[in-house]
C-alpha cells in the first residue's frame, strides 16, 4: 500500500514533465518555422541550427552525467549510480546521432559535401563510437558487476573527448564557425534568433529530463527483474 502511495506522486510528476515537454517542443517548432526569420546567407537550411546546437549540448551533458555517475559508482558501488549512467548513455547516443545527422544535412548545401574530416566532426564521431563501445562493453561482459565497473572506467576516460570537441574550433583550423552564442563580447545573433534558441534549449532540456526519468525507471525495473530471476534460480 505504501509503495502505491509513493508511486502516485512520481507518476504525477512524470506526466506533468511529459506534458510540459510536449508544450515546449511544440512552441519551439512553431518558432523555428513560423517566427524566426531565415538566415540571409544560408537560407532556410540554417533553421537546423536550433536543433543541432541543443542536441550537441545534451550529448555533452549526457556524458557529463556518465562521468559523474561512474565516479560515484566506483566510490560507493551503489546500483542507482550505474542505472543513471546507463540511462544517460542511451540518451546521449541518440542526441549524438542527431548532431551528426543534422550536421551532415546542414553541411551539404553550405560546404558542398555530406561529410568532411573536420576537427569538430571527427571528434564528435569519436564520441559516438565511445558511446557505442560503452554499450558493447556492457553487452559482452557476462558478469553485471564487472560490466558496471568496466563501463564506469570507460565513462570516466571517455569524457576527455567532450572538452576536446568543444575547444576544437579554437585549437585547430576547422570549417565550423567560431562560437556565436557564448562569447565574451555577447551573442552575435539577432534577438529573434536568440529567443528562439533559448526556447528550444529549454524545450530540449525538459524533454531530456522527462526521458531520463522514464529511462531510469525502466533500468530500475530491469535490475529488480534480474534480481528476482537470480533469487528464483537459486
Amino acid at each position: 500500500m505504501a509503495s502505491r502511495i509513493t508511486q502516485r506522486p512520481r507518476d504525477l510528476w512524470g506526466r506533468a514533465l511529459g506534458s510540459l515537454s510536449a508544450v515546449l517542443v511544440a512552441l519551439s517548432v512553431t518558432m523555428i518555422f513560423l517566427y524566426v526569420p531565415s538566415d540571409q546567407v544560408q537560407g532556410a537550411v540554417q533553421r537546423l541550427f536550433y536543433i543541432h546546437l541543443p542536441a550537441a549540448w545534451l550529448a555533452y551533458f549526457s556524458f557529463f552525467l556518465i562521468f559523474v555517475s561512474s565516479i560515484a559508482y566506483l566510490a560507493r558501488r551503489h546500483p542507482r549510480w550505474d542505472r543513471l549512467a546507463r540511462s544517460a548513455a542511451e540518451l546521449g547516443f541518440v542526441f549524438t546521432t542527431i548532431v551528426l545527422l543534422t550536421g551532415s544535412i546542414w553541411g551539404r548545401p553550405i560546404w558542398g559535401t555530406w561529410w568532411t574530416w573536420d576537427a569538430r566532426l571527427t571528434t564528435t564521431l569519436i564520441l559516438w563510437f565511445i558511446y557505442l563501445a560503452y554499450f558493447m562493453l556492457r553487452a559482452y561482459v557476462s558478469d553485471p558487476e564487472r560490466a558496471a565497473r568496466y563501463a564506469a572506467v570507460l565513462g570516466i576516460v571517455g569524457f576527455v573527448d567532450v572538452p576536446i570537441i568543444h575547444m576544437s574550433v579554437r585549437w585547430w583550423r576547422t570549417l565550423h564557425p567560431q562560437p556565436i552564442v557564448v562569447r565574451a563580447e555577447g551573442p552575435a545573433m539577432p534577438e529573434s534568433m536568440l529567443l528562439t534558441l533559448a526556447v528550444t534549449m529549454v524545450a530540449f532540456m525538459v524533454l531530456y529530463l522527462f526521458l531520463l526519468v522514464e529511462k531510469y525507471r525502466v533500468e530500475r525495473m530491469k535490475d529488480e527483474l534480474a534480481e528476482l530471476r537470480l533469487q528464483h534460480s537459486g
